[in-house]
């Protein structure tokens, strides 16, 4: 819901700073929580992210809540994928038989209210059956990749997202991108960039042993 809101009130590149920010959430969540080690350059990104979020706070003159929003609830979601270990269909059926009910009445409502878009034209009923395929999708992946992979590797594997909505953001709907912004996210990415590298030389390590 935080999503929708921001995509549709301005804040594309807020939203992408929250998809940013959320490997290192997932990574804090796999330490804290389920007590997974982490490594110096994991904790050198942390840190480096830390100072990127308060540089991007300065700059909107108030905390990113939407960032923020974005990447703890996410992540919480995430953990608790990771602490239930159901099967990704099971999970996911689950998660949709418990959403149903309250998406059924404020869809009801708001077509009694005739502001609805359902079967009011081809073209955008056929986007919103889309929108459920693609939301779909990746979550039953998502689901199944929880029980597979350690919290911190999903979180590091989630860049290719936020990356996109950036793109998008800046130049698709050309928000605002002051300089103390830009030198936000690249104190961000930078944190990012030693956390995939950290990944990188673990991931080889670990083959090493198994060889």
């Amino acid at each position: 819901m935080v999503y929708i809101w921001a995509t549709n009130n301005g804040h594309v590149v807020e939203a992408s700073l929250g998809y940013y920010i959320n490997p290192l959430a997932m990574v804090a969540f796999g330490v804290v929580i389920l007590k997974e080690k982490m490594r110096k350059l994991q904790w050198i990104a942390l840190g480096t992210a830390t100072f990127g979020v308060l540089v991007l706070t300065i700059d909107y003159g108030r905390l990113p809540w939407i960032a923020l929003t974005l990447a703890t609830s996410w992540g919480s979601y995430g953990l608790i994928k990771k602490q239930l270990g159901l099967k990704a269909l099971d999970g996911l059926a689950i998660e949709t038989l418990l959403a149903s009910l309250p998406y059924l009445i404020y869809l009801i409502f708001i077509n009694n209210q005739g502001t609805g878009h359902f079967g009011h034209g081809a073209g955008i009923t056929f986007l919103l059956i889309s929108a459920g395929a693609v939301t779909a999708i990746p979550l039953l992946l998502f689901n199944g990749a929880m029980t597979r992979l350690p919290l911190t590797v999903i979180g590091l594997m989630q860049y290719i997202t936020p990356t996109i909505t950036f793109c998008i953001g800046v130049w698709v709907r050309h928000e605002d991108m002051p300089t103390n912004r830009w030198i936000g996210f690249l104190i961000i990415w930078l944190a990012l960039i030693a956390l995939a590298f950290d990944l990188i030389k673990s991931s080889r390590a670990v083959n090493n042993s198994v060889a």
